[in-house]
């Protein structure tokens, strides 16, 4: 049985894969803050802006494989898009529940599956997409994918480090807090100075998506 939060479709508003159509699935959990207000500031991501508590979003519950896989599938196909499907698996930490039988379903039925994680999961399975945000460099295990994607600022990464690992493309993306303004203009200017490092913003927010 899959805890799902919240499944719908949307633009992809951060990293790499910006503008393109995606069905988002929230699974609910995540191993670095409960979602407790309380607790907030002592959790490892005392950042989180995402509600992943309990299941009670749009086309939230609990699933078995089968019907998971048909609700992704009816809310991909309630609107018209020319892409190929594609669909998010998020979180919280989607690998506290994301198996190998899930990812091949919809594989089977011609979706393009991406994770995004936190990383501090390490896995075998062949997603056609992976997204690794860490953070905490203590509990980080997942050192490979497509993208590496750093809420900026922090001071436990060293950049320049994290640029030998095995990632094809590099985002910093502005924290999302009281210092918002403040912090996209540190982002921008780390970029500036550091080709390699990409500016990562959340179009969907700022567009007023979800």
């Amino acid at each position: 049985m899959y805890k799902v939060k919240e499944i719908f479709k949307s633009i992809q508003g951060e990293g790499y894969n910006s503008g393109k159509d995606s069905v988002f699935v929230r699974f609910a959990g995540c191993n670095l803050w409960n979602g407790k207000i309380e607790d907030k500031e002592k959790a490892v991501c005392n950042f989180c802006d995402t509600d992943f508590v309990g299941t009670n979003g749009k086309n939230g519950g609990v699933y078995r494989l089968k019907e998971l896989v048909e609700i992704i599938d009816k809310v991909w196909d309630s609107s018209f898009s020319i892409e190929k499907k594609f669909v998010i698996l998020t979180g919280g930490e989607p690998l506290l529940q994301v198996d190998e039988k899930l990812v091949r379903t919809l594989k089977n039925i011609k979706y393009d599956v991406a994770l995004e994680t936190n990383g501090t999961i390490n896995t075998m399975i062949d997603f056609d997409w992976i997204c690794v945000s860490p953070k905490d460099p203590n509990n980080w295990k997942l050192k490979r994918g497509d993208e590496l994607k750093v809420i900026y600022p922090q001071n436990k990464f060293n950049l320049k480090h994290l640029l030998k690992l095995n990632f094809k493309h590099f985002f910093l993306q502005p924290k999302d807090d009281k210092f918002t303004r403040l912090n996209l203009d540190k982002t921008l200017n780390y970029c500036k100075h550091n080709k390699k490092w990409v500016p990562s913003f959340q179009l969907h927010k700022i567009i007023g998506m979800e």
